[in-house]
């Protein structure tokens, strides 16, 4: 996918089809929150929740949009594509596009806004600059 560094693949499970035997719409943010878990990681080189019992970086999502185009089915492979395309002060703008594995046509395109939380504040809080500075060497065309 032109633009995109990562994406993560899943199998579609009986469990997340609907009585019209597509894929239920809220699971579609679950397969982009396991996706997003799996970027961070390949982004930053180590387990995202180390950084976050280490009260450097942890998400917490914000807001999302998502469009649907076409339903997924039980059993179809997902490709879940994602990149960071804003970081601004205490948040990230991602957008994520679902395909079939190996195709381009997008079954769901999305976009979210996480922002660096802090647990033990309750509220967001600035984004390190070594976060910025793996991101922006990960996705060298993101805004700052």
């Amino acid at each position: 996918m032109e633009g995109f560094r990562f994406s993560h693949r899943l199998r579609v499970r009986y469990s997340e089809i609907d009585g019209q035997k597509i894929v239920f719409n809220a699971h579609y943010l679950t397969y982009i929150d396991v996706a997003v878990i799996d970027y961070f990681e390949e982004v930053f080189g180590r387990d995202l929740e180390e950084l976050a019992q280490e009260n450097i970086f942890d998400i917490a999502m914000v807001k999302s949009t998502l469009e649907y185009k076409k339903p997924a089915r039980f059993k179809d492979m997902l490709e879940i594509w994602c990149r960071t395309s804003r970081i601004g002060g205490s948040s990230l703008t991602m957008e994520f596009i679902i395909t079939k594995a190996g195709e381009k046509d997008p079954l769901v395109q999305a976009e979210v806004i996480y922002v660096n939380y802090d647990a033990a504040a309750g509220k967001s809080r600035a984004i390190p600059d070594f976060v910025r500075q793996r991101i922006k060497e990960f996705e060298p065309a993101v805004s700052l």
